[in-house]
C-alpha cells in the first residue's frame, strides 16, 4: 500500500481497527482498513481508508482521507466498480454449475488455462482458441496443482505448502484427534484432507476452506468453500456464507475443531490477529451461550521474524521450531542449513510438547523447556530457554545477559551486541517513542498512545493535517532508506557538526 509523504523518516503508519461505531467504505476487497500517521513527539496525522487486502496502490487504488465527505456521484460509482470486479458467477450459480460438472463423463471434463476455468461441454467452442487440456478424477482432487498461483508480494501471493509441510500438520492434528480442520488460505491441506477421506483408512475428517481466490469455488460444494477475505473478516456472499462457517464451527458431539492459517507474509499482522479472534469468538460462542470458556484451538503459519508482532496481538500463542517450506517458493525450501533454512513456523495455542515433531529431521525434545525444538537450538542454562528462532545455534552475551545470533558480535560503544558492520555509536531505542518523544521507550509501550488512539471519542481528523499534503499521487516516489542508512547519515552529520 502506498501511502501519503512514504519519503519522509519521521513517521509511522498505524493501524486502526474499528470499534463498530463507524462503517468503513468498501474497495472490491471488501471493507477497508483505517489507516493513521503517527509522527514524532505525538503529532497526530491525517487518517485514511485503503484497502485491506493490497499494499501496493497499483493493485487496488482505493484511497478516502476519513473526514472526507462524499458526493452521491461517486458513491455510485464506487459502487459501480465494486460490481464489475466481483466474480462472474453468484454462489448459487456456482453451485448449480458444481454439481453439473460432477454429473459429467470424463472425456467432457476440460479445463481452460487461459481462464484458469472448468468448462461445461457448450462452452468447449467459445473456448476453442484458448489452451484447453482434459482433466482427470485425480487433477480435479488437487485444484492448487491445476490452477496457476497467483504471485503478486503485494496483495495475493500464493505459495503452496510442500507435500512434507502439508502431511506434517494433518498427521499432526489427526494424532491430536481433531476432525474438523476451519482451513484459512490453506488450499493444499483441504486437499490432501480429501484425499485422506477417500482412501478410508482413517478416521474421517471434515474441513472448510475460507480463501480469497474465488476459482476454488468451482472445485468444492457449499459446505466445503467460502469466499473470504482474512484481512477485513469479510465474506464476499454475505450472510450465505456466514451460514456456513457458523454450521462448520458448531461441533456435534464428538466434534473437535482447528483452525489452519497461511496469510500471505507480506500482511499486516494487527488486522489479521482481528480476524482470528473474531472467527475465535464466533466458535466460543457456539459452543457455550454466555460466550465463556477457551480460545479455539488455532495454528497461524508466519515467518519467525514476526513473533514479537503476534504475541504482542495474541499473547497466548507460542512457536514451534518446525520449519515449513514451500512448493513454488524459491528460498523457503526444506533441507537448506544456516541463514538460508525457511523462515516460517507454526504459532499455536494447542500446548508445544503435544505436537511431536520429526527427529528424522533433526528435532529432539527438550525436557527442560517441554517442547520439541532442533537439534542445534542448545539449551541454555543460563537463560533457562532454548533460544534460536533461525534454525542456528545462538551464543549466550553475558554482557547482554541473553543468547544472540552466532553471526552478532558485542559492541561496547553501543552496549549491546549487533552485526560486526553495524552503524556504531546509535545504541538501541535511541529513535525514541513516536507519541511523547522520550528515548526511555517504543511507541506501543506509551502510557499515552490508548488516548490518542481511541476513535470513540477522536476530535476531527482535519486539525492536524495541515502539512499533510492532500494529492499523495502528485509527488513522485521516493526510495525509502533503510534504518541502517538513516542512522549512519544522521551519525555522519553529527561527526561534521563537532568537528566544526
Amino acid at each position: 500500500m502506498d501511502v501519503p509523504d512514504a519519503n519522509d523518516d519521521s513517521f509511522g503508519i498505524e493501524v486502526i481497527l474499528s470499534d463498530g461505531g463507524k462503517t468503513a467504505p468498501c474497495c472490491p476487497h471488501g471493507p477497508t482498513l483505517l489507516f493513521e500517521k503517527v509522527s514524532k513527539g505525538g503529532e497526530k496525522g491525517r487518517s485514511f481508508y485503503a484497502c485491506s487486502a493490497c499494499r501496493d496502490r497499483k493493485d487496488c487504488h482505493f484511497f478516502q482521507w476519513e473526514d472526507d465527505k462524499v458526493s452521491e456521484a461517486r458513491l455510485l460509482a464506487r459502487e459501480a466498480e465494486n460490481q464489475s470486479k466481483r466474480p462472474p458467477l453468484t454462489q448459487q450459480e456456482r453451485v448449480k454449475r458444481f454439481k453439473r460438472l460432477g454429473s459429467l463423463r470424463l472425456d467432457e471434463k476440460k479445463f481452460c488455462q487461459d481462464c484458469q476455468m472448468l468448462l461445461l461441454p457448450a462452452e468447449h467452442e467459445a473456448h476453442s482458441s484458448h489452451r484447453s487440456v482434459g482433466v482427470s478424477s485425480a487433477q480435479l482432487r488437487r485444484p492448487s496443482v491445476l490452477l496457476r498461483p497467483l504471485l503478486n508480494k503485494k496483495s495475493n501471493a500464493q505459495y503452496l505448502f510442500t507435500d512434507r509441510s502439508a502431511h506434517f500438520l494433518l498427521n499432526s492434528l489427526a494424532g491430536l484427534g481433531y476432525n474438523k480442520v476451519l482451513c484459512v488460505g490453506t488450499p493444499r491441506l483441504q486437499e490432501l484432507i480429501t484425499l485422506r477421506n477417500l482412501e478410508g483408512k482413517h478416521e474421517p475428517m471434515k474441513s472448510l476452506l475460507l480463501d480469497i481466490d474465488f476459482r476454488y469455488a468451482q472445485f468444492y460444494s457449499q459446505d466445503e468453500f467460502c469466499h473470504y477475505n482474512m484481512f477485513n473478516h469479510h465474506f464476499f456472499d454475505g450472510m450465505a456464507s456466514s451460514a456456513v462457517l457458523q454450521a462448520f464451527l458448531t461441533e456435534s458431539e464428538g466434534g473437535k475443531l482447528v483452525m489452519v492459517a497461511d496469510p500471505p507474509f507480506g500482511g499486516l499482522v494487527k488486522p489479521l490477529a482481528n480476524s482470528f479472534s473474531l472467527l475465535s469468538q464466533t466458535w466460543r460462542k457456539l459452543q457455550s451461550s454466555d460466550g465463556s470458556g477457551a480460545d479455539m484451538p488455532m495454528m497461524w503459519i508466519f515467518p519467525y521474524f514476526f513473533e514479537p508482532r503476534i504475541l504482542e496481538c495474541l499473547p497466548s500463542l507460542t512457536m514451534l521450531d518446525y520449519q515449513v517450506d514451500y512448493d513454488n517458493h524459491p528460498l523457503y525450501k526444506h533441507g537448506k542449513t544456516g541463514r538460508k533454512q525457511s523462515p516460517v513456523r507454526i504459532f499455536t495455542n494447542i500446548s508445544p510438547k503435544d505436537i511431536g515433531l520429526p527427529k528424522d529431521e533433526g528435532y529432539r525434545f527438550c525436557s527442560v523447556c517441554q517442547r520439541f525444538v532442533l537439534s542445534l537450538n542448545k539449551h541454555c542454562a543460563k537463560c533457562n530457554v532454548c533460544p534460536s528462532k533461525d534454525g542456528r545455534e545462538w551464543k549466550h552475551c553475558s554482557r547482554c545477559e541473553k543468547c544472540v545470533k552466532p553471526s552478532w558480535r558485542h559492541c561496547a560503544p553501543c552496549g549491546r551486541c549487533a552485526l560486526p558492520d553495524h552503524p556504531c555509536g546509535l545504541s538501541e531505542g535511541t529513535e525514541g517513542c513516536f507519541n511523547c518523544g522520550s528515548l526511555k521507550h517504543k511507541r506501543k509501550a506509551c502510557s499515552v498512545q490508548d488516548s490518542q488512539r481511541t476513535r470513540s471519542n477522536r476530535p476531527n481528523a482535519k486539525s492536524g493535517s495541515k502539512n499533510v499534503s492532500h494529492c499523495p499521487n502528485q509527488k513522485p516516489k521516493v526510495k525509502r532508506k533503510s534504518g541502517a542508512a538513516r542512522r549512519a547519515k544522521k551519525l555522519a552529520t553529527q561527526s561534521v557538526t563537532s568537528a566544526e
